[in-house]
């Protein structure tokens, strides 16, 4: 009931509306459910993934699959998959909650669980007819069947559409004959089901196909030997080649043609799962850090008491728990969405892909945003470790090796970055988010008169609230200007999209984790919230850093004279506080909580 009384927002509209903190879902919020199946997720990857870390890291791809097999047992597999094809058909945000806490053992792991579960299996359950449906998902959902997904080609990487794989229709027109050649392929060496995009005569877009895979009768596909990879190791990783591999005409997957949409619907899905996958290995890999840095002793000082350390500690704990609640702010979205659209009498295919298809925007930036969190968090890690954390006898190596990959797949960040300010304007241009009328009041501001009456921040977070709706106001200010300065040729002008969306990032970032926070000050009380405080000041200080440097970047690169003047003026007026936090205490505070209780703990 709870969806309906509270106004929905659309995908991008967090940019233009205010939120109210009871509006959004942290996960403060999971109900018994959900907390009783991440005790269970957490009890499996502690048993079945972090007891046998070393065979993932000596590329053991057969304990990958025995390991997936076992997960396929206890029905992880098929947590987002419909009854009727023999799932558990959970919402959204305990999807995304099994992926969370599954995928922080190793990334060879959470990249074959990723690919099965996300791109190997979403596309039937959403695109499939539902004969293909009775036939292959039941499979996939237990783990009797694994699938993989086969999109990527040497010459086409970013540009999924340019794929030079073919699709001929036999003369009989029962069945096409695929030949190609795809790179990268996730879970290849042990799949039985491969979705496969291919081209068929000289369409503009590509069409997919489920090809079933089975060694002892390979129809025509080989595979190329394992790749040795950075990370992900023991994650089955290999070329797939398509000789007169022939597929029932039955088998294409959507319409002709309708590849392309697949591909991207499917990332969409991907990108947000894998924002999620991050997040576990960010609070263990802080763990870890902790742990270490509470028994090292240096100058005879535990090396947790310096102020450098604390540094450290502070801001990947920040990252982490922001990650967090943007991650699950927008699953709840996009599980909201979903409930509306089935209640107004769309089928479950139709309503889970406009429900992810409408937050496409906060997909990219989360993906892109904690991606990266991960990263630095490991790169940190080693550094608190100092020369260990460079061996492969400490747990910090692989992490960082392992997460170097989350930047790259699912779309590359660059490609993300463009990609969530350009559906943005789309957004604009459809009437779907209103970005003129706002971007309009900010040009008046400017030109106005500032006020300067000190205002009552007395109330927690008021003042974060309106640097958070000034932020606002700054990609507003840029974005406008460039859109009017370049029209339908900002595409072509990469380094202001990119730019651009970093604004966008972090105001998406720095916004969720005040609302939740906010949201649990006033039910659990101020108290009781203090070092969650701390880290929504810290982040929401550094977002205004990185906000300021991209809006002066954009500006004094597309902007000059008079116009350069006014939207610098403008950026400093916006990225001011009335009253600036103490930074260094509250790193502090941060690093002494986590150091006291030896572990990631919000």
């Amino acid at each position: 009931m709870e969806t309906k009384d509270k106004e929905l927002l659309r995908g991008g509209q967090f940019l233009v509306k205010e939120t109210k903190c009871e509006d959004v879902f942290t996960p403060e919020d999971f109900s018994e459910e959900q907390k009783m199946m991440k005790e269970a997720v957490m009890e499996f990857n502690e048993r079945e993934i972090i007891a046998h870390k070393a065979r993932f890291e000596a590329k053991d791809y057969a304990f990958t699959e025995e390991v997936m097999r076992k997960a396929g047992e206890l029905g992880f597999l098929g947590v987002a998959v419909p009854e009727a094809y023999g799932g558990l058909d959970m919402g959204f945000v305990s999807t995304l909650l099994v992926c969370d806490y599954i995928s922080s053992g190793t990334g060879s792991f959470s990249t074959a669980f990723g690919a099965h579960t996300g791109i190997g299996t979403m596309p039937i359950t959403l695109y499939g007819t539902e004969e293909q449906k009775q036939k292959y998902v039941p499979k996939l959902a237990t783990g009797e069947w694994f699938g993989a997904y086969c999109l990527t080609e040497p010459g086409a990487g970013s540009d999924a559409n340019s794929g030079k794989t073919t699709a001929t229709l036999s003369e009989d027109g029962k069945s096409y004959k695929i030949n190609g050649q795809k790179m990268w392929i996730s879970n290849a060496g042990f799949c039985r089901l491969m979705i496969v995009f291919a081209r068929i005569e000289n369409d503009k877009n590509i069409t997919g196909f489920i090809v079933e895979y089975d060694k002892d009768n390979p129809n025509g596909i080989t595979l190329g030997e394992e790749e040795h990879k950075l990370g992900i190791r023991a994650s089955s990783t290999r070329q797939v080649f398509f000789n007169d591999t022939v597929v029932p005409v039955e088998n294409m997957l959507a319409g002709r043609g309708e590849g392309f949409k697949i591909a991207m619907n499917a990332l969409n899905v991907g990108r947000i799962k894998l924002a999620g996958a991050c997040l576990d290995s960010q609070r263990r890999i802080l763990t870890t850090a902790v742990q270490y840095a509470n028994e090292r002793k240096q100058f005879n000082t535990l090396i947790a008491d310096f102020g450098a350390i604390k540094y450290k500690l502070a801001e990947m704990a920040a990252s982490a728990y922001a990650g967090e609640s943007a991650t699950y702010r927008a699953a709840k979205n996009i599980e909201d969405r979903i409930a509306l659209r089935v209640a107004a009498g769309n089928s479950h295919q139709e309503a889970e892909l406009k429900g992810v298809e409408e937050y496409a925007i906060e997909c990219s930036i989360l993906k892109v945003a904690v991606s990266e969190d991960v990263q630095n968090c490991a790169d940190e890690g080693i550094q608190i470790f100092g020369g260990m954390g460079f061996s492969e006898e400490t747990p910090m190596e692989a992490a960082w090796r392992d997460a170097r990959i989350a930047r790259i797949y699912e779309g590359t960040n660059e490609i993300n970055r463009m990609l969530s300010v350009g559906m943005l304007v789309k957004k604009a241009m459809k009437g779907h988010v209103d970005l003129l009328g706002p971007a309009t009041k900010v040009q008046e501001e400017l030109m106005g008169i500032p006020s300067f009456e000190t205002p009552d921040y007395s109330e927690l977070f008021s003042e974060e609230k309106e640097m958070i709706a000034k932020l606002k106001k700054v990609f507003l200010m840029v974005a406008g200007a460039a859109v009017q300065k370049f029209g339908p040729d900002l595409e072509e002008h990469q380094q202001l999209l990119i730019a651009a969306s970093d604004i966008l990032i972090e105001i998406y970032m720095a916004e969720s984790v005040i609302l939740r926070t906010e949201k649990n000050a006033k039910r659990f009380g101020e108290e009781a919230q203090a070092v969650q405080i701390a880290m929504a000041k810290l982040y929401l200080y550094n977002a205004v850093s990185i906000v300021e440097k991209n809006g002066k970047e954009s500006i004094i690169s597309f902007a000059e004279g008079d116009e350069q003047r006014m939207l610098l003026m403008g950026l400093k007026r916006f990225v001011k506080y009335t009253n600036y936090p103490d930074i260094v205490d509250l790193r502090i505070a941060i690093a002494e909580k986590v150091k006291a209780e030896n572990k990631y703990c919000f």
